[in-house]
């Protein structure tokens, strides 16, 4: 590990020092990747100079222990050792997370899927709360929320939205999303008080550029039609909206939220692609079943991730057996607590796997 970090030191020295170089924005696209390189080893080179400066106070307090004679000094000095010691602990396990093989695609924005699953217009209702959740999620990190398509029903509910979420890192906390949200609660249309129990699936997709997925034209079918249901003053008096059929795995996109048919167009092919790029994605995890068991949540759709249970107050991830009795703030988008738990049990199951890797050496 430490070769490693003293390879990266000397690489990000190279980089200062190229970014001191006159000229050195003539070629934005160098730019622009030599930057994203220093921003990434920025925190593992200030982790690894902390920790050699906390190895140094060790030493430093271990030799002048033993020469120091006075009391009180000594006393001070045990304190600063132990400190030291402490954070040395630390840092080692903070650079052990730091070298982490990334995911490369952490740093993408995301296109996010809600389906109403079992429950009739209840698990609809769900789907159209879970979207609002998200939305108020993204507006406390400032990212951007574009609506994309939406299948609505009269009382307010969703059985489909799809929308994109933009912003700097935000599928490296949304990937943990993915899976089957339950609800249980006494619906309003209950008059007997009874407690129901439905499901949404939810799918955070990364998106996808052109590079990462080629579409072959002769794959696709583009329909273009009116709009339905809510979107404004012209949206059903033109054919704005944009339908695509694609042949080879039977997807079926539609964009409707735009006025103007290209932009659309634009919204449907990114959707399109996002899901042709989640296929592969899901083809390479099942190829390395045990990354995939590593990675918290980001595995299978099917799974039941979390239970919202409304009459308790209370919301239960399975995955890593976490209940918070804090129902109303969560589905008011307060859900750092619940996404910081399962990036360090992600983290802690990672390097369980490279240990265990490293052990079998």
């Amino acid at each position: 590990m430490f070769d490693k970090l003293e390879d990266l030191l000397v690489r990000y020295e190279e980089i200062m020092n190229e970014l001191a170089e006159p000229g050195v924005t003539d070629n934005p696209a160098h730019f622009q990747k030599i930057m994203k390189e220093q921003s990434d080893l920025t925190p593992i080179v200030e982790a690894y100079n902390a920790y050699k400066r906390s190895k140094e106070t060790i030493q430093d307090s271990l030799s002048m222990l033993e020469d120091e004679k006075d009391e009180e000094m000594r006393e001070m000095l045990k304190e600063e050792l132990s400190a030291a010691k402490k954070q040395v602990e630390e840092l080692e396990q903070e650079l052990k997370i730091l070298l982490l093989p990334k995911d490369p695609n952490d740093d993408k924005n995301v296109i996010v899927e809600i389906r109403a699953g079992a429950g009739g217009d209840e698990a609809a209702l769900f789907a159209a709360e879970m979207y609002r959740l998200y939305v108020k999620y993204a507006e406390k990190q400032h990212w951007k929320v574009e609506l994309v398509s939406v299948d609505e029903i009269g009382i307010g509910g969703m059985k489909e939205v799809n929308f994109m979420i933009t912003g700097q890192g935000a599928y490296s906390k949304l990937k943990y999303e993915s899976g089957v949200h339950r609800v249980q609660r006494v619906p309003e249309t209950e008059s007997g008080g009874r407690i129901h129990t439905s499901t949404i699936t939810v799918a955070v997709m990364p998106e996808a550029e052109e590079v990462d997925v080629v579409i072959d034209e002769k794959d696709i079918r583009i329909d273009v039609m009116r709009a339905s249901g809510n979107g404004g003053q012209c949206v059903n008096t033109t054919d704005s909206a944009v339908r695509l059929t694609h042949y080879p795995t039977g997807i079926v996109v539609y964009s409707q939220t735009e006025k103007s048919q290209l932009q659309n167009k634009a919204k449907a092919f990114a959707l399109l692609r996002a899901k042709l790029y989640d296929i592969e994605q899901q083809k390479a995890h099942d190829a390395e079943a045990q990354l995939r068991r590593s990675q918290i949540g980001t595995g299978d759709r099917s799974e039941k991730i979390r239970t919202y249970n409304f009459p308790q107050g209370r919301v239960t991830d399975h995955r890593i057996k976490l209940t918070l009795y804090k129902l109303d703030s969560i589905m008011n988008g307060d859900i750092d607590e619940l996404l910081d738990s399962l990036i360090a049990a992600d983290q802690a199951a990672k390097l369980s796997n490279l240990q265990d890797e490293e052990d079998h050496k």
